[in-house]
């Protein structure tokens, strides 16, 4: 677990400290010197707002954060400065740092998510790891411990979310993918059982098979449970990701580069279902949750499926196939349709599902929709603002649907261009009976370029939302 935020209750004399404050803030009561002191308000009334003072055994870094519009831009605000504040501490070689706070609005706990998520490195594959570690290793802030606790879970559900994504096809395949699950499931006190190829055969999805033939690798489907003894829900939450190691789009093969060069990728909505089980039962909620996890890849090889092919799906819907890089939704539907089994409470599926979703909103948030009603959509844009982690919720009109009929089968599995999104969304909605929302995260789940603490790579997008949305269901149950 990657516990980097730890308590503090008396401020250090040796520890690099960050001070929080605003332009008013009396800097007299950190203990600096007249020349020090005189030293920031010169600064301060020329417009500086981050002021590094070396005080040769130990460097202060004051920061004062201007007040936002909204209290989500002042959290937002707080991660990024504590993302360039790493950068900081790293290239000074700075090992544990120090978090106060002189404002009334204490956002050091958000300082300190921000250092602890762009402290994040993936070093797996270099021959010298040790000469590229980061040397920060430990924050300390003044917050209740179970606050720490919980954010220390959430960030390790992130990182391991984002360890996973960055992983080539090379080590994770379907059936690694479904080791690493059964090892964090064992860690975090979850538990995970792994259908092989002869179980989903008897299971007759033919959505997650039809993509797997084409595929050296068989297919899995996984089954993760968290049931802890004093759940407050009757019915469980379910989560689906999608989890396609790698996805070549198969005979309708993707053009290259910039399109499938980063397609290691398209298992990220099942490693943010993964990460949001490790982390909840890390912080021991007490919510009933299953995640459901199809894991493939999608080649072009033997016996792949081909576009004009007629598939049944796990419900016996056929699905005519008019591209075979629309697997996504084929393996997901399997999954949707597993998932009725648990009469659940909401389903919310997680997907890199579409272009399309990337083309409407960028990278800046999460493409939504669903057939929930508007209390649930607005508790999930709730925490979507508050993790910023944000959703566009777009229309569901009944008209999709008819985009996606087909003349020999029950439907296709591709819309036209327009509202690609959305169609891809109808194709989902088919397969479920229940309360569902389906999130998009094709945009901010992999990142060509770093974005404040949003690294290069995968980002874990999905797991702290969701760790907040589960997370005020257990404190309004209380």
């Amino acid at each position: 677990m990657h516990s980097i935020i730890h308590k503090v209750d008396v401020v250090s004399e040796v520890r690099h400290l960050v001070v929080l404050g605003s332009v008013d803030s009396d800097w007299s009561k950190i203990g600096l010197s007249k020349i020090e002191h005189d030293f920031v308000t010169s600064k301060l009334a020329i417009g500086e707002l981050s002021i590094h003072i070396n005080q040769y055994s130990r460097s202060i870094f004051i920061e004062c954060l201007s007040e936002e519009s909204t209290k989500s831009n002042n959290l937002e605000k707080a991660r990024e400065r504590g993302a360039k504040l790493v950068k900081q501490f790293n290239e000074a070689k700075i090992e544990e740092v120090e978090l106060i706070s002189l404002s009334s609005g204490d956002l050091s706990l958000y300082v300190a998510e921000g250092m602890a998520l762009a402290n994040y490195q993936f070093l797996k594959y270099f021959s010298t790891p040790e000469k590229k570690l980061n040397s920060l290793k430990a924050i300390f802030v003044n917050a209740e411990s179970s606050v720490i606790h919980n954010m220390n879970a959430v960030v390790s559900g992130t990182l391991y979310a984002r360890d996973f994504v960055n992983e080539p096809l090379s080590y994770l395949t379907a059936m690694q993918f479904s080791e690493d699950m059964l090892a964090l499931g064992k860690e975090a006190g979850f538990k995970v059982e792994v259908l092989h190829k002869k179980q989903i055969e008897s299971l007759k999805m033919g959505g997650l098979l039809a993509v797997n033939q084409g595929a050296l690798e068989p297919p899995t489907f996984n089954i993760l449970t968290y049931k802890p003894e004093n759940h407050i829900n009757s019915k469980p939450f379910v989560l689906v990701g999608k989890g396609i190691v790698y996805d070549t789009g198969g005979l309708s093969l993707k053009p290259t580069p910039n399109s499938m060069d980063m397609m290691k990728c398209d298992m990220g909505g099942g490693a943010s279902v993964l990460g949001v089980l490790y982390a909840i039962a890390k912080a021991k909620f007490p919510v009933h949750v299953v995640g459901l996890i199809p894991a493939t890849e999608n080649r072009p090889g033997g016996n792949a499926y081909a576009p004009g092919d007629v598939i049944h799906m796990m419900d016996n819907t056929s699905v005519e196939v008019l591209n075979t890089d629309a697997e996504g939704r084929l393996v997901m539907a399997d999954a949707l349709c597993y998932a009725k089994k648990y009469n659940p409470e909401l389903v919310i599926d997680f997907a890199t599902l579409t272009g399309a979703a990337v083309r409407a909103i960028g990278k800046y948030g999460i493409v939504a929709m669903g057939n929930t009603d508007i209390r649930v959509q607005n508790e999930l844009r709730e925490s979507g603002d508050f993790t910023y982690e944000r959703l566009a919720m777009m229309p569901f009109w009944q008209e999709y649907s008819e985009l996606l009929k087909s003349d020999i089968a029950d439907m296709t599995n591709l819309g036209p261009a327009e509202a690609g999104q959305i169609t891809a969304g109808k194709f989902l909605e088919h397969f479920t009976d229940y309360p569902w929302i389906h999130l998009d995260i094709a945009g901010p789940a992999f990142l060509s370029s770093d974005d404040h603490y949003r690294l290069k790579g995968g980002t874990g997008t999905g797991v702290r939302l969701l760790f907040d949305y589960l997370l005020k269901k257990c404190v309004n149950a209380e």
